[in-house]
């Protein structure tokens, strides 16, 4: 039989029809040899396929990336065409002079000019706007990406109330290019997440450049949006986030290789400056649109401001007008449909709004502002809500005993925004404004009451009823302190 057998498929190899089917294939495999499909199980499938998460970083590319194996041959292109075009010294003028005569090096440069667009002084391959995937960002609302609480449950939960397009939380570029497990973390997008791009924060172009190029190739995603707006000391200092906005060659130079090795749009978030007497951001917008940035966001605020100042939206207005085709979007104080209102009558340039803040203090502010009303949200609707939270959180961290400990951790940093919130029945003036601080007061309910406390013990409460009882010795002190009061 064994002899037979291999007979049988050496005769099927060298027939070129090699096909071995084992006793029990025929329960799998049609008269013609093709599979037989369960047509409901792949139904199942496929309307199962919005539920999952993705963008998962293989062990071979981490391995590849650690050992700085990776072929980052594209990014190496790019940075040699900006090489190119940097402005020479005299003495290297001197030497392409002497090399004209022999038709070389500047018949070479003479070559790459005449394949720019742009500005004398900010040129890149013309390709760069041609090859581009484009999004509709008209009157979109966007979740401004949050660092640790704008997480992928809570964007889950954001994509529910109506979010059009979300961001992933602010990743160091180095450490991606690293292959760090917990930045590549932060890149994971849910199937919901339907436009949904990734925020990457570094202080120059060979860094960015390739991180780009890593995350196009390595992600599912939809855009790549540059960080100047982070206004933590340690990134400032080393010339990221904010940093990048007193830095103008040096930004120009990661517009340009970013957009030269990516076929996504590329988008930035930035303030106003950074010190909250002298505003920065209107001098970059041409220069950033003339390099091709398919959506800019301006933060009404500065560095040094925080959010001990109200949004100026008026500024962002004046910026949106530079922008000219470029979409621009405001972000600032957004909190309710009044809110959103306002700043579109006093903004008729922009081309839509990011909120951040309101989301966290009420999520629901999407379906709000759709819907055109405001929401008297119940105490058991806003439980439910948390509920739901929590059931994504260990989905996607884990149910052991650290996935739910992770849980907790994020829910509390959640809790630390969502006590914020006013229910419309027992404001005096409604609509509620992002930066006053809330009264004292007793709800209508036990619940509304302790989801108003201001007492990190009571928010622990909250976790505990749905995630059991905390370990020994657990403590929580909110990791943004932010004065975010007048």
């Amino acid at each position: 039989m064994i002899a037979s057998g291999v007979e049988v498929i050496s005769e099927q190899i060298s027939s070129g029809v090699a096909v071995l089917k084992p006793e029990y294939g025929s329960q799998h495999i049609d008269k013609e040899g093709n599979s037989i499909v369960d047509q409901s199980l792949l139904d199942e499938w496929e309307a199962n396929k919005q539920a999952q998460t993705i963008n998962s970083l293989s062990k071979s590319v981490q391995v590849d990336l650690r050992k700085r194996k990776y072929d980052f041959a594209r990014s190496e292109e790019a940075l040699l065409r900006l090489d190119k075009r940097k402005p020479k010294t005299k003495p290297e003028s001197e030497k392409e002079a002497n090399a004209s005569e022999n038709g070389s090096e500047l018949s070479q440069t003479k070559d790459v000019a005449e394949n720019c667009i742009g500005p004398a002084d900010t040129e890149f391959p013309r390709s760069v706007r041609e090859k581009k995937r484009s999004i509709d960002w008209k009157d979109k609302l966007y979740l401004s990406p949050l660092t640790t609480v704008g997480n992928l449950p809570f964007r889950r939960i954001c994509k529910e109330f109506g979010v059009d397009i979300t961001c992933g939380e602010m990743a160091m570029a180095s450490n991606i290019l690293q292959g760090a497990n917990q930045e590549w973390a932060l890149i994971k997008r849910h199937g919901t997440e339907d436009i949904f791009g990734v925020q990457v924060c570094g202080n120059n172009p060979y860094v960015l450049t390739r991180c780009a190029q890593v995350l196009q190739e390595q992600a599912d995603i939809d855009f790549v949006d540059i960080n100047m707006g982070c206004p933590i000391d340690l990134v400032y200092q080393q010339g990221g986030g904010c940093g990048l906005m007193r830095r103008e060659k040096v930004l120009y130079s990661v517009v340009e290789c970013m957009n030269d090795v990516l076929d996504i749009p590329l988008t930035i978030k930035m303030r106003t400056g950074i010190y909250s007497d002298k505003s920065t951001a209107h001098k970059l917008i041409s220069g950033l649109c003339a390099r091709g940035v398919s959506l800019i966001t301006v933060h009404g605020r500065s560095r040094e401001q925080r959010y001990t100042r109200s949004a100026d939206w008026s500024y962002i207005e004046t910026c949106a007008k530079l922008a000219g085709e470029t979409p621009l979007f405001g972000n600032g104080d957004i909190l309710s449909y009044e809110d959103y209102v306002e700043a579109r009558k006093n903004c008729p340039s922009i081309s839509g709004v990011m909120i951040g803040r309101g989301a966290l203090i009420k999520p629901w502010i999407f379906t709000e502002i759709k819907e055109q009303r405001m929401w008297d949200i119940s105490s058991n609707e806003r439980f439910e809500i948390i509920k739901k939270y929590v059931n994504y959180g260990l989905h996607h961290w884990g149910s052991d005993t650290k996935g739910v400990e992770n849980t907790r951790r994020f829910l509390l940093e959640w809790l630390s925004f969502l006590y914020r919130y006013i229910p419309v029945g027992l404001l005096e003036t409604p609509p509620q404004k992002v930066n006053q601080r809330p009264p004292f007061y007793r709800g209508r309910n036990d619940l509304e009451t302790l989801m108003a406390s201001p007492n990190c013990d009571d928010w622990v409460k909250i976790s505990e009823m749905l995630l059991g009882p905390v370990p020994d010795g657990f403590t929580f002190l909110p990791k943004h302190k932010a004065n975010s009061w007048k």
